[in-house]
């Protein structure tokens, strides 16, 4: 009997034969971390909706959705047609045009905190411009950030992003960077309170909105309205990356669906509608630094591609849409759908696997025997297991595990991501079901072979 390993090896040699040639052009023969995947991961031709097809000509359910990016589903009309029209007048005039206009007026209605905003070239370049711009508006070079919460991957965010958390040596940041970001526990009002006033020198502070890694330890409202008066009282910056929540949980992200509203936020993926771009927006005399003033220092920013024609066009299509409130709505429905439904046969088989998550977002939990989520909760409202434990949710993974759940979610026609999911508003009740008849599949295989 083939293992699990060698029945995808069987089943995807397109994908085989692509990833030697790619070892020797790339550093583990992929160009993004998350693609990384034992023994080869997945090419994909072309995508529509809520599906992708790989370049054996498999059809997949995609739960990736370009990393978030495609709230919308992969190419939607509306969005192809205003990048193909704008494709043929220009890609980069080297000037401003009327399309980043457009742009950030609909930024500025949709998102509450959005004063002002300025154009990066992606969700990184924003973090970096926000910490940057807190750092001139208090004066102070340090920032508290929570453990495993991502920011994106310049030097100063890479501090406690990932297992483990017990460290703040990151290969590459030196120590003098390193020093500059207190990392804590999430969840954990005390310990913010108790860190900001321990050290003046701590002028912000940045989190992912609904938790680390897109809501691997879930984040509520009472936290985040809590982390708002704290901030306020002793003047810290909040910063709220909505880099991946933004427009996908709520039109105005987060800081509209939980009524709290930061000093920064910033954007990128659908902001974009998935092609390259990102920005900050948040309070005027905050983002002021950017601008030449007596007696003020001016933040310097360039950037080639800030705010691109190519990009602008299909931000300017997705969040028309986005502003209506049916794509978010409409991947809420349908990830709560999702949930509820793996909880249900994870039940019936007596596995001890969760479900769990907030809003389009899904989790799934190996090896947990405790209450389950119940099938009423709403968007932001489920149980969060193990009582939301860090280690226990979001720490070390067990690596052969998580391949073996990513090769059989492929061998069953859904691209997993992992132990997550993301859903757009074109995946559909048949997706939920396919999806759920898949899991069960591949923990099957799984338990075969003793990963389950």
């Amino acid at each position: 009997m083939p293992t699990l390993a060698e029945r995808y090896a069987d089943t995807f040699p397109g994908s085989r034969e692509r990833f030697e040639r790619a070892r020797t052009l790339f550093p583990c023969g992929v160009t993004h971390d998350t693609r990384m995947m034992d023994p080869f991961p997945v090419y994909v031709t072309h995508a529509k909706g809520s599906k992708k097809w790989d370049v054996d000509g498999h059809e997949l359910i995609d739960y990736i959705v370009g990393h978030g990016s495609h709230i919308l589903g992969h190419t939607p009309a509306d969005v192809v047609k205003a990048v193909q029209d704008q494709m043929a007048r220009c890609t980069h005039p080297g000037a401003c045009h009327d399309l980043e206009l457009e742009w950030a007026d609909l930024v500025k209605k949709i998102v509450p905190s959005a004063e002002r905003i300025r154009f990066t070239g992606s969700g990184t370049e924003a973090t970096m411009m926000a910490l940057r711009l807190a750092r001139l508006y208090t004066g102070q070079p340090k920032f508290l950030k929570f453990q495993g919460h991502f920011h994106g991957w310049h030097d100063a965010v890479t501090i406690a992003s990932d297992p483990p958390y017990d460290t703040n040596a990151v290969p590459g940041v030196i120590d003098a960077v390193v020093a500059n970001c207190v990392a804590v526990l999430p969840n954990d009002l005390n310990r913010v309170e108790d860190a900001l006033r321990s050290d003046d020198k701590i002028g912000s502070v940045i989190l992912e909105p609904t938790g680390g890694h897109w809501g691997g330890v879930p984040i509520r409202g009472a936290f985040l309205a809590g982390l708002r008066e704290i901030c306020t009282r002793l003047n810290r910056v909040l910063i709220f990356d909505e880099v991946i929540t933004g427009f996908r949980v709520a039109p105005g992200g987060a800081q509209e669906a939980f009524g709290v509203t930061p000093d920064l936020t910033t954007l990128a993926k659908i902001l974009a509608g998935g092609l390259p771009g990102g920005c900050v927006a948040g309070r005027a005399d905050i983002l002021a630094y950017l601008e030449p003033r007596p007696g003020k220092p001016k933040m310097k920013h360039p950037g080639t591609y800030n705010a691109n024609p190519l990009s602008a066009s299909a931000g300017v299509a997705t969040l028309t849409r986005v502003a209506t409130g049916e794509p978010s709505r409409k991947a809420n429905a349908v990830a709560r759908e999702l949930r509820n439904a793996l909880n249900a046969m994870f039940a019936a088989n007596d596995w001890p696997w969760v479900a769990y998550g907030d809003f389009s977002m899904i989790r799934v939990l190996p090896g947990y025997r405790g209450d389950r989520p119940k099938p009423a909760a709403g968007d932001y409202d489920g149980f969060i297991p193990c009582g939301g434990d860090l280690n226990a949710l979001d720490g070390p993974k067990t690596t052969a595990q998580v391949a073996a759940m990513r090769q059989g979610m492929l061998l069953n026609g859904v691209d997993w991501w992992g132990l997550g999911a993301m859903t757009s508003c074109e995946h559909t009740s048949a997706d939920v079901a396919r999806t759920v008849s898949a899991m069960k599949a591949a923990i099957e295989m799984m338990t075969a072979e003793g990963l389950a």
